[in-house]
């Protein structure tokens, strides 16, 4: 069985500044079963990929055109030679309007909130999806809820649903040596609820005086 996975544009599959959905993937794919014969395509400025099987797009950008159409346009064109039986599309419901005719199993991955993602926001652009996709996949019982939001009966659809929770390798820590610190670790944005966590630090650190704080990431 052949599989194409369609990054969203500009998602860089590399060590560097890599994504959470690069990551997630990179390790999904490391140990599948079907590894030989998975392709993961992309588009990044980035000339070092985590994986052998990765496919760059290349683009050349219209000016009265949607980038995301050329991107999947392009994907289209390439994954003919391949002929895959599955293509899995990540955390781009938009993307699914033009896969719609393909005879294919079409797997979309959710990572973020169904609700803030154009393709997704409306109650009819969500029912689209679950008509035209063969699988839709949430990292979360939350995102997968968030997703049937306002629907009359959601278990009529539960049956095309499914939760894959993001993990990590497993590391031997020794609970003995931690220290009191409290981290926060991605992009320091609303996104990410960088926000609350500014806001809710403060309060816990003039309590606990004897604790401490360390953030890591990569914005202002």
């Amino acid at each position: 069985m052949k599989i194409s996975v369609l990054l969203p544009y500009k998602e860089n599959f590399s060590e560097n500044y890599a994504g959470a959905v690069s990551l997630f993937v990179k390790d999904i794919a490391k140990n599948s079963c079907y590894f030989k014969s998975t392709y993961i395509f992309g588009n990044t400025s980035f000339k070092k990929p985590f994986l052998k099987n990765y496919i760059n797009i290349d683009l050349k950008k219209k000016i009265f055109e949607s980038s995301s159409k050329i991107y999947v346009n392009e994907f289209l064109s390439q994954e003919k030679k391949i002929n895959s039986d599955i293509i899995e599309i990540h955390n781009r419901p938009n993307y699914i309007k033009y896969f719609k005719n393909l005879k294919k199993k079409i797997i979309l991955y959710f990572h973020n909130d169904p609700l803030s993602m154009t393709g997704s926001t409306s109650l009819r652009d969500r029912i689209f999806l679950l008509n035209n996709i063969y699988k839709i996949i949430f990292n979360s019982k939350w995102s997968q809820k968030r997703f049937f939001y306002n629907f009359k009966d959601p278990k009529l659809y539960l049956d095309k649903t499914t939760v894959c929770y993001q993990s990590t390798n497993k590391e031997k820590i020794d609970f003995k040596k931690k220290k009191k610190i409290i981290s926060f670790v991605g992009k320091l944005n609303t996104a990410k609820g960088y926000d609350i966590f500014g806001r809710t630090i403060i309060s816990i650190l003039d309590k606990y005086q004897d604790w401490k704080a360390v953030v890591i990431g990569d914005e202002k």
